[in-house]
C-alpha cells in the first residue's frame, strides 16, 4: 500500500516533478483565510440581536449587515479570480487578506449602523478577492490524488465554516455579553488575518515567469458580469425587506444583462482573452458540476438560516445553544470531506450521488423528528439525522469541486474557481430567499407555529437537494455512455472523461 504525503511533511512515494515542497503549508494558510471569510457568511446571523441592542440598529440595517456581505462577495469573485490568474495569486491573496483584516477591525469598532454596513461591504469585497485564489492555488500546487485530498480539506473548510458559524458566534457573544459581544465576532479576524499574511509570504510561491502576457482585464465583460450579478442577487439578498412583485424585475433584467455578457465574451474571445472563457462550459465535468454546486448550496446554507430562526425565535434558545445544534452536521461534514477528497479520484461522480442521497435522507428524517418532538428537546431529536446529512454533505462539496475543476487548465484556475463560487453565492442567495419566504409566510399564517414553518422550509430545502441529485445522476449516465464509446474505440482508462467509472 502506498503512503501519500502528510501535510507539511515529505513523502516516501514519488512526487510529481516540479511539486513545491511547501505546498501543504501553503494550503494550510489558504484554508485558514478561506475559513475566516466563509465563517463570516453565517457567524453574523446569531449576532444580529446583539447588534440591534448595541447599536440601536433598525431592521433594514441588520438586513444589510448580512446581505451586503453576500452581495459584494459574489460581485468580485470572477474578476478577482481573473486578476489572480494574470498577476500572480500570492500577491492578490495577501492583498485580499489585508483588506479583510482592516475591514474586520473597522466593523468591530463601528459606532453606528451605517459604519457597520460599509465595513461589511468592504469585508465582502475582500472575501471575494481571497476565495478564488484558494482554489486556484490548489490547482497550481497539487497534482493527481494529492489534488483530491487538498480539495477534500477545502470542502471540509467550507462545510465546517458554514455549519459552525452559529456556534462560534454564540460562544463569542456569550463571552462578550449581550450589548457588545457582537464586536468579538469581527475582532477575532484581526490576529488571524495578520498571521495569515505573514505566513502567506513565507509559504505560498510567487508568480512563475512563463513569458506570457495577459494585458487586458476585459473591462466591458467585467462591467456586464458585475451588473448582471448585482441585478440577480439584490432582490434575493434583500429578502424580507423587499415586498411586492416588482422585486422580480431586477433578476429578469439581470438575466438579460448576463445573456449580453455571454454574447460579448463570445465576440471578444475571437480577438483577445475574455474574462470568462466560455469553453469552460463545453466541458461536461465543469458545466454539470457548477450546476450541482449552485443547487446544493441553495439548500445546504438555507438549513442553518431557518434552523437558527426556529431555535432562537421559536423556542427561545440562547445563541450558544442554538449554535450547538448545528454541531452534528459540522462534525459529519468535516469527517466525510477528508474521506471524500481521498477517494474521489477513484469513484468519481457516483460519490457525489451517494452524498446527495445521504443529505436527502438525513433532512427527511430531521423533518420527521421535528414533527414527533416539536418542543425544547428538538435539538437532541435532530442530532443524529443532521449527522447523517453532514456526512452526505462532506461527500458532495469537496468531491464535486475536485471533479468540476478536474479538466480546467491551471492558467484559468482562478477564473474557473471564481465562476464556480459565484454560482454557489447565487445559489445560496436564492435558497435563503425561497426557503426564508416559505418559513416566514408559514409563521404568519400559522400564528407563530415555528415548528411547522421549519418543517415546510425543510421540505423546500430537500427539493433543492433532489434536483441536484438528478443533475448528478445525469452526469453519471453521460460518463458511462462516454466510457462505453471510448472503450469501443480502444481508448485507455487514463483518457476517459474525469469522474467516469472504470
Amino acid at each position: 500500500m502506498s503512503t501519500g504525503p502528510r501535510p507539511g511533511g515529505t513523502s516516501t512515494a514519488q512526487r510529481p516533478e516540479g511539486t513545491d515542497p511547501r505546498r501543504w503549508k501553503a494550503l494550510t494558510v489558504c484554508l485558514v483565510a478561506g475559513f475566516m471569510t466563509l465563517l463570516d457568511v453565517s457567524i453574523v446571523n446569531v449576532a444580529l440581536p446583539s447588534i440591534r441592542t448595541g447599536l440601536d440598529s433598525p431592521q433594514s440595517a441588520l438586513q444589510w449587515v448580512v446581505s451586503g456581505y453576500a452581495l459584494t462577495f459574489g460581485l468580485v469573485l470572477v474578476p478577482a479570480g481573473r486578476f489572480g490568474d494574470m498577476r500572480g495569486r500570492r500577491d492578490v491573496f495577501v492583498s485580499g487578506v489585508a483588506l479583510f483584516t482592516l475591514a474586520s477591525a473597522a466593523a468591530g469598532v463601528a459606532q453606528n449602523p451605517t459604519w457597520l454596513v460599509v465595513a461589511r461591504l468592504v469585508q465582502g469585497v475582500a472575501g471575494g478577492v481571497i476565495n478564488p485564489q484558494v482554489s486556484g492555488l490548489i490547482q497550481q500546487l497539487f497534482r493527481g490524488a494529492e489534488r483530491g485530498r487538498a480539495f477534500g480539506l477545502l470542502g471540509a473548510t467550507i462545510g465546517i465554516s458554514t455549519a459552525i458559524g452559529p456556534l462560534l458566534g454564540g460562544l463569542l457573544i456569550h463571552l462578550g455579553g449581550g450589548h457588545d459581544g457582537w464586536r468579538l465576532v469581527f475582532y477575532v479576524n484581526v490576529p488571524i488575518g495578520v498571521l495569515a499574511m505573514v505566513l502567506a509570504y513565507r509559504y505560498i510561491p510567487p508568480r512563475a515567469r512563463d513569458g506570457r502576457r495577459r494585458e487586458s482585464m476585459d473591462p466591458v465583460g467585467v462591467l456586464l458580469l458585475a451588473a448582471g450579478v448585482v441585478l440577480v442577487l439584490l432582490p434575493l439578498v434583500e429578502g424580507q425587506q423587499w415586498h411586492g412583485r416588482d422585486r422580480w424585475l431586477p433578476p429578469a433584467a439581470g438575466l438579460a444583462v448576463l445573456a449580453g455578457f455571454v454574447e460579448w465574451e463570445r465576440r471578444y474571445g475571437r480577438r483577445r482573452e475574455p474574462v470568462v472563457n466560455l469553453s469552460l462550459f463545453g466541458r461536461r465535468s465543469y458545466a454539470l458540476g457548477a450546476l450541482i454546486a449552485a443547487l446544493y448550496f441553495a439548500g445546504f446554507t438555507a438549513i442553518f438560516f431557518v434552523l437558527t430562526l426556529y431555535l432562537q425565535d421559536g423556542l427561545r434558545y440562547p445563541a450558544l445553544e442554538a449554535g450547538l445544534a448545528s454541531m452534528p452536521f459540522a462534525a459529519g461534514s468535516a469527517a466525510a470531506s477528508v474521506l471524500g477528497g481521498r477517494v474521489v479520484t477513484r469513484l468519481g461522480r457516483p460519490l457525489v450521488v451517494l452524498g446527495l442521497v445521504l443529505v436527502a435522507v438525513g433532512l427527511t428524517v430531521t423533518e420527521l423528528a421535528v414533527r414527533l418532538v416539536p418542543g425544547q428537546q428538538v435539538a437532541w431529536a435532530i442530532a443524529l439525522p443532521l449527522l447523517v446529512a453532514g456526512l452526505g454533505s462532506g461527500l458532495v462539496i469537496s468531491p464535486n469541486q475536485t471533479l468540476t475543476l478536474s479538466e480546467v487548465p491551471v492558467a484559468e484556475a482562478g477564473t474557473a474557481g471564481g465562476v464556480l463560487q459565484t454560482g454557489q453565492r447565487i445559489g445560496t442567495a436564492l435558497g435563503i430567499a425561497v426557503v426564508g419566504s416559505v418559513f416566514f409566510a408559514e409563521v404568519a399564517s400559522s400564528h407563530g407555529d415555528y415548528a411547522l414553518a421549519f418543517r415546510r422550509a425543510l421540505l423546500v430545502t430537500i427539493g433543492f437537494v433532489l434536483v441536484a441529485l438528478a443533475v448528478a445522476l445525469t452526469d453519471v449516465v453521460a460518463a458511462r455512455r462516454a466510457g462505453r464509446r471510448a472503450g469501443a474505440r480502444g481508448v485507455t482508462g487514463a483518457e476517459r472523461a474525469p469522474g467516469a467509472p472504470e
